[in-house]
């Protein structure tokens, strides 16, 4: 990237808007899961596009169905038409879900997906009181930053909602940290529990939930606390919203959905990111009377558009015909594996499920969050050839989410890289 173009960036793009790196770079070719930059330089993406290129760059089967629809000249009709590749792939994802009777609406972005979520909850229960938890992130809109639990992207303390948060998603912090997984839950739980008689008015919307959190550094609660969760909303009639996002498609291993680790159906799930694999689609998976529940008449401009349906199509036969869910499972196993067996005093934590994993790093011999070495960390990963992400509270955890389509070789190639950046931390 030359100077010419960051100060081009800077003059004419919020401050706000940031980019990774002491030396920004720009993309201009890409190939399975391998980036170049404008000088010349090839990285292996441990990253991803934010987990959004689910399926590497370049892929041939993807890449022929939307060039498919492209040769038809019907790149835009809107859904106040009929377009078939969005009815096929609503309904794969409402089998998918397992959501009873399930009907499905498509949006460009995960954040306009959770923003229709809330919509949705509020309208259906008739309040506009919702529950979060601490240390979520569920998108860059108006109503989706009113619900983030992180101060470091709440951009507006303005908010069209009432929200209180529930602890439990972020265990390593947690005040109930050093309880056992039983233990934990029963004291997020009972936290839920106060929560709703004493900060509300009895009648809250939802609570809407990653099952591991992405930007708030991948981490995650044990099995099994959301339908835990779920049995004290049931008996208050609050809905339940299940962030797939980032969790969604097999990414985790284990499970289609985040949410399944939990054993429990949500009433409505959000989806984005790696579905089109680059092209923008989004949507919510609803219950159906959740769903049918406005009163006015909507449409949208952009979801459900014919290209990103071809490609989204694709990617979900992509998924399936290459077993990437069980890839996801053993590619992860083989990263964590090598990260907890490195024992660098700089890491307090791996985590994660599948190739969702989060490294939190620490001052040696503290829990103190180092968000100094996390930074020093995506320029090593860089120098050496790697492109990671980093998050968390504090900006203190190394995000690794790279394409589900990674292989043994290429994990060994980036577990490489990663130990010998954390044996350069200083």
């Amino acid at each position: 990237m030359t100077d010419d173009l960051l100060a081009r960036h800077r003059a004419v793009l919020p401050s706000w808007m940031s980019l990774l790196y002491d030396e920004p770079i720009e993309i201009v070719h890409a190939q399975d899961r391998r980036l170049t930059d404008s000088t010349g330089r090839t990285y292996l993406d441990f990253f991803a596009g934010v987990l959004t290129n689910a399926m590497g760059y370049d892929v041939p089967a993807i890449s022929d169905a939307v060039r498919k629809q492209l040769d038809t000249g019907v790149l835009h009709t809107s859904t106040l038409y009929l377009i078939r590749s969005q009815v096929e792939l609503a309904e794969r994802i409402a089998e998918r879900s397992g959501i009873p009777d399930a009907k499905v609406f498509f949006t460009n972005s995960g954040s306009e997906a959770n923003d229709t979520a809330l919509m949705l909850a509020t309208q259906y229960r008739r309040s506009n009181q919702v529950l979060a938890m601490r240390n979520s992130y569920h998108g860059r809109s108006f109503g989706t930053v009113a619900i983030t639990g992180n101060r470091g992207w709440s951009a507006s303390s303005l908010s069209p909602v009432k929200v209180n948060y529930v602890h439990g998603g972020y265990r390593y912090r947690s005040p109930f940290r050093d309880l056992p997984d039983t233990a934990y839950i029963d004291a997020c739980v009972a936290d839920l529990v106060e929560l709703l008689e004493t900060a509300t008015a009895g009648d809250v919307a939802c609570l809407i939930a990653e099952p591991i959190q992405g930007v708030g550094g991948f981490s995650s609660p044990p099995d099994g606390l959301f339908k835990a969760m779920k049995e004290v909303l049931d008996d208050h009639g609050i809905l339940f919203v299940s962030d797939e996002v980032q969790t969604g498609w097999g990414r985790t291993g284990d499970h289609y959905w985040g949410i399944q680790a939990h054993d429990v159906v949500p009433d409505m799930m959000t989806f984005a990111k790696g579905l089109g694999n680059g092209l923008a689609v989004g949507g919510v998976v609803a219950r159906g009377d959740i769903m049918d529940c406005f009163r006015a008449e909507s449409f949208s401009t952009f979801g459900g558009n014919p290209v990103s349906m071809q490609g989204a199509l694709a990617v979900l036969d992509y998924i399936d015909d290459h077993d990437l869910q069980a890839n996801c499972k053993a590619r992860g196993d083989q990263l964590m594996r090598g990260l907890r067996a490195a024992n660098s005093p700089f890491v307090g934590e791996v985590r994660g499920k599948g190739l969702m994993i989060g490294v939190e790093l620490i001052e040696p011999g503290t829990t103190t969050p180092n968000t100094a070495a996390a930074k020093q960390m995506l320029e090593e990963t860089k120098k050496r050839g790697l492109l990671i992400g980093k998050g968390g509270l504090h900006k203190n955890v190394l995000r690794i989410g790279p394409p589900m389509t990674l292989t043994e070789a290429e994990a060994a190639e980036g577990l490489q890289i990663l130990l010998d950046s954390l044996a350069a931390l200083s």
